[in-house]
């Protein structure tokens, strides 16, 4: 059976961080393995408190999981320091990490930071150019970039920019653009793949880790970083239109919603 790791912190409330990422990987038909880099006490109204393990510890986590069983793909989530994103980069070298998917995590989908804000560039220096696909929204493209993105041209300038720092592929994620079509581009250096999908009309959160964890996932059953890409795309657009109406804020996803089928694996 095909392993995945999830690199990323804990969701109390279970509708994003580590608890979005195994369950996306069990929908996959993917065993999922895990390294807590940070504790939040959180529901689907916010985040209430934040506790980090120490980076020895999570280096303990990543040798224990890596020396006995492996990791056909990775995934970062939640790395809210610099010092962090260096243990995590040094993890990923040092245990031949390989189809690492990172989601530069700065901000939760209720406005609470996530990440200190000098830790950005220590994460496009050191995790970058060990990515595989790297998958900021806009409000993370734009820290990342330096510069404000209001257009799908400004989307295109975005992903040249931090492809050039070095990851495989770059998906800009649009749905923070105004309009009733959201517009996703992926980027490998040379074209640009647009995706255009219905606005889903409600709050949720979740979204992104969901994403990125469907990427990994595909990514481990042996799937071409495009095919990839385009396989938890579809699984985030049916896991959106089921999204369970649980507790008062925004809704977590429905990760094994109806009509998906994981892909078979390859190679």
């Amino acid at each position: 059976m095909r392993t995945a790791l999830t690199i990323a912190g804990s969701d109390s409330g279970g509708g994003a961080g580590i608890q979005a990422d195994l369950k996306t990987f069990t929908a996959f038909k993917v065993f999922g393995l895990s390294a807590v880099t940070g504790l939040t006490a959180q529901n689907t109204r916010g985040v209430q408190g934040v506790e980090l393990p120490t980076s020895d510890f999570i280096t303990a986590q990543l040798r224990a999981v890596m020396e006995d069983i492996g990791a056909d793909a990775a995934k970062t989530g939640m790395l809210a320091t610099g010092e962090i994103i260096r243990t995590v980069a040094v993890a990923v070298r040092d245990f031949g990490i390989r189809n690492l998917v990172v989601d530069p995590v700065m901000i939760a989908a209720s406005g609470d930071a996530l990440m200190q804000h000098e830790a950005a560039p220590v994460m496009r220096e050191h995790l970058f150019p060990l990515a595989t696909v790297v998958t900021p929204n806009l409000d993370e493209a734009t820290i990342l970039c330096q510069r404000k993105i209001r257009t799908v041209e400004d989307m295109r300038e975005a992903a040249r920019a931090i492809q050039a720092m070095g990851p495989k592929f770059v998906l800009i994620k649009g749905g923070h653009l105004p309009g009733e079509r959201v517009i996703d581009l992926l980027y490998d250096g040379r074209e640009f793949i647009a995706r255009e999908s219905e606005r889903i009309p409600g709050e949720f959160h979740g979204t992104g880790c969901t994403l990125s964890s469907a990427i990994a996932a595909g990514l481990a059953k042996g799937l071409p970083a495009v095919e990839a890409v385009a396989t938890a795309q579809a699984y985030v657009a049916l896991a959106l239109r089921s999204a369970p109406a649980v507790g008062r804020g925004r809704r977590p996803l429905n990760h094994f919603p109806d009509g998906f089928v994981p892909p078979k694996e390859r190679g």
